[in-house]
């Protein structure tokens, strides 16, 4: 079977570390200030919207808005909002008499649980306070715990039977401030917000496809065809967590075959035709283990069940029966050693050990040992041997920005394949001889962009295709075969991508289709017959006519540089004074790609222009853009991003007071320096588990990045040498500039940028008397991965934006 990487696009053998690192950056500005607790437009609004809908009229008591609300009227409009019908006795409260006009309301609310009292009494004339107020909505709204971490400056005065319900409304962005107030009387006014907001009417639209639909996990995703063709597997959602089901093609028997409740499978691959391997972490950790399982779910075994140890399949070995061969950091939490491990037994023996300063390796079509790859992070050597009783002897020496990779050999295992920018600025792909140390041919290279990935059939002993990326994913063809391969199932799928995953030996063909409006569409094709036949939507529930259209972009930074990105615009909107949310890719040493992206279009979906930014640095466009980027954290790095707004603001595109910054890992650094360094230019910022301070992420790298450090401190700078420099790109050093809001997330297991990172930056702004929305997770590490951590973040995400920039 030709086994062929679904996304293509991704440049798995690149110098580029796939790193997900965020920093903020500073300027002059006036200190933060506090947001007011409810402003008047959002009372008027609120008042309208509720009246609009029936839940409040004069009757009620609403007059004044600055007036309090007493606890009967309060429970009047809450009876109407949760419809609870009347209790067939009115009686428990000796000062709610049954003819008490709110008597109906106060005693639906008590039978539901959702007030509490004794005989003595309820007091309903008296005016509600805003602890009380927030226990009636706790309960009436079940409002979950969502992982923001709330500190409230009078937390001593807040009684202690109201004391968690407190911490509920704010999780929920219903109320804002340092201190609580425990004991004030809510007005109409700030009861109608509360209410609007608990009720989620400030980000309710008719039409939208709702938030769940756009983060809820695939229906089906990752099929992959049994080395015989016989047998699919794929992942499927169960309890809420993806787990592998196999089913036999040609027949509707699937059977899941993994019951992971605590944390989805990452992925997994067929080891032989009926077994599979699995791959897992625990909360987030990343040190992942590989398992092994029968087709039907029988013996499943832990084959690297190793404390504090990652663990990662570098060949399958197809074509020796029960091995696979595994590096793990188990010896050295620094360094990574290859075993041989046998499937059946679990054995584990070991195939080559790291002298400390090998970072890659790569098997021959025989499953040996052949090529390692040794760096200090600057300078890299390529080592290699005809046999693997032979010790390993350098070929060449590449210096930082270089870039020589050998991603597979020929069929007569002599020659390498190799993607290099030795002596130019973009990657090629060529053939190497290693006994001669010289270039045989340039197969492909593209005077625009770098080579990325390329397609090989192991079969024929051959590269298929180059894969290079500009605006959208391109093929250089190879092999006519693949190419009419290619060029037929196009065809049949018109206005879409095509990936393909696999083949068979009796023409059957694995293909995924997508484009910036699907998550993708699961195909078989026949080659002989030309058939093709849907296996499966991974996201059924999108309706595409819906969502927007991501347009690649290109515009000058303001010291020249061709800047390329993605621009996605509401669809059906005005393409003018738009709000606009920039998210800046992780990596950094990564890129956007254009595709369907969840968060793209939901943001998109609220109203939002979402702007993508290939700011330099980024990878996949030559030598000289991605060093441009050295040492440029926080300065024209984040320069770039805000070139992007501005272009977009003298398009007439983009409203300037209306303009967000929310990334990850890089992007929640490039998010935390935009509010610190370009003060001016945003009016909120997310930081997503991006650091804070340049130091202490440097010291804080896991120990499997050691031999990487060094690249580090060339690419971003030396904590000795660059003292200087690292202090002003660390946000956490200038949180006096910024003066923006600031929601700041983080997983607590995160082993590239550390919880401390956000606890920094949250501790400093909290000192100053600034209020930061602090979501942090228990479970996950870098980037949430469980369903209902996503639908915590997103949900916050959407009230935070909607309050400062629709608001």
């Amino acid at each position: 079977m030709n086994s062929i990487s679904k996304k293509v696009y991704a440049l798995t053998l690149s110098v580029a570390m796939s790193i997900a690192l965020i920093q903020p950056a500073v300027q002059a500005a006036e200190a933060v200030k506090p947001t007011a607790a409810v402003s008047e437009s959002i009372v008027s609004k609120a008042t309208q919207t509720l009246q609009q809908l029936g839940y409040i009229d004069t009757i009620d008591g609403v007059k004044e808005a600055a007036t309090p609300i007493t606890r009967a009227e309060a429970a009047v409009i809450l009876q109407r909002v949760l419809d609870l019908d009347n209790p067939a006795t009115l009686t428990g409260f000796g000062d709610v008499p049954s003819d008490d006009p709110a008597a109906p309301a106060i005693y639906a609310l008590k039978q539901g649980g959702f007030i509490q009292g004794n005989a003595k009494g309820y007091a309903p004339d008296a005016p509600l306070t805003r602890a009380q107020m927030a226990s009636l909505f706790t309960r009436a709204f079940e409002l979950k715990d969502n992982g923001i971490q709330v500190v409230y400056s009078d937390a001593d005065q807040i009684p202690a039977v109201h004391a968690d319900d407190a911490v509920r409304m704010k999780q929920h962005f219903i109320i804002e401030g340092s201190a609580f107030n425990a004991k004030q009387a809510v007005t109409h006014g700030e009861f109608a917000s509360a209410l609007y907001l608990a009720l989620g009417l400030d980000v309710k639209k008719e039409g939208l496809t709702s938030l769940e639909d756009f983060f809820k996990q695939p229906a089906q995703a990752g099929f992959q065809m049994s080395p015989d063709g016989k047998h699919l597997a794929y992942l499927e959602p169960w309890n809420n967590r993806m787990n592998i089901v196999v089913t036999t093609i040609g027949e509707d028997k699937p059977v899941r075959i993994t019951s992971e409740t605590d944390r989805g499978i990452a992925g997994f691959t067929w080891a032989s035709n009926d077994k599979l391997l699995y791959f897992k972490d625990a909360a987030g950790d990343e040190n992942y283990h590989v398992y092994i399982t029968d087709m039907d779910g029988q013996n499943s075994k832990d084959l690297t069940p190793y404390p504090n140890t990652r663990a990662m399949v570098i060949d399958p070995l197809e074509n020796i029966p029960d091995e696979i061969m595994v590096s793990m950091n188990k010896r050295d939490p620094r360094i990574f050693d290859v075993y041989r491990i046998n499937i059946k037994t679990g054995e584990a023996v070991l195939a080559a050990e790291n002298p400390g300063n090998i970072t890659g390796w790569l098997t021959d079509y025989d499953g040996k040992i052949r090529v390692a790859i040794s760096t200090d992070g600057n300078v890299s050597s390529l080592m290699y041997r005809d046999t693997e009783d032979q010790p390993f002897q350098p070929l060449l020496t590449t210096k930082l920005g270089e870039t020589f990779v050998p991603v597979m050999f020929t069929s007569d295992n002599k020659n390498l394949y190799v993607v290099s920018n030795l002596e130019q600025d973009k990657m090629a792909i060529i053939e190497y001889n290693p006994a001669t140390k010289k270039v045989v041919k340039t197969l492909f290279e593209n005077k625009d962009v770098d080579v990325g990935n390329i397609i090989p059939s192991k079969e024929k002993g051959k590269i298929l295709a180059a894969v290079y990326e500009t605006d959208k994913v391109n093929y250089a063809y190879f092999d006519d075969e693949f190419k009419s391969l290619m060029d037929n199932i196009q065809a049949k799928v018109p206005g879409k991508e095509v990936s393909i995953i696999s083949t068979s030996d009796n023409g059957q063909v694995l293909f995924l289709s997508y484009s910036d409006k699907s998550m993708g569409t699961y195909y078989f094709y026949d080659a002989k017959t030309g058939k093709v036949d849907k296996l499966a939507d991974t996201a059924p529930w999108i309706d595409e006519s819906k969502m927007a259209d991501m347009k690649p972009i290109t515009f000058k930074s303001r010291d020249g540089l061709d800047l390329h990105g993605y621009l996605t615009l509401p669809k059906d909107a005005k393409a003018t004074d738009l709000p606009l949310v920039v998210v800046p890719h992780g990596g950094p040493w990564a890129r956007d790609s254009w595709g369907y992206s969840p968060e793209v279009q939901f943001l998109a979906s609220r109203g939002y222009a979402v702007l993508q930014v290939n700011f330099r640095g980024s990878a996949g466009f030559g030598k000289e853009f991605l060093e441009a980027g050295n040492k440029q954290w926080g300065k024209a790095m984040q320069d770039d991003l805000t070139d992007g707004v501005n272009w977009l603001v003298k398009e007439g595109t983009v409203d300037p007071k209306r303009v967000a910054i929310f990334g990850g890992s890089y992007g929640g650094y490039a998010a935390l320096a935009g509010l610190t360094f370009t003060p001016d230019v945003y009016a909120a910022g997310i930081s997503y588990v991006g650091p804070s301070n340049i130091f202490t992420l440097l010291d804080s790298l896991p120990p499997y990045w050691e031999s990487e450090r060094n690249l580090f401190h060339e690419r971003v700078g030396d904590p000795v040498k660059d003292k200087e420099l690292l202090t002003a790109i660390s946000p956490l050093f200038h949180v006096d500039q910024m003066k923006a809001p600031l929601f700041v997330v983080q997983g607590a297991n995160d082993p590239r940028v550390k919880q401390a990172e956000s606890d920094q930056i949250v501790e400093a702004l909290r000192k100053r008397g600034v209020d930061v929305p602090y979501m942090l997770k228990m479970d996950e590490g870098h980037g949430f991965a469980n369903f209902e951590n996503q639908l915590d973040l997103y949900r916050a995400v959407e009230k935070f934006l909607n309050r400062h920039l629709m608001q």
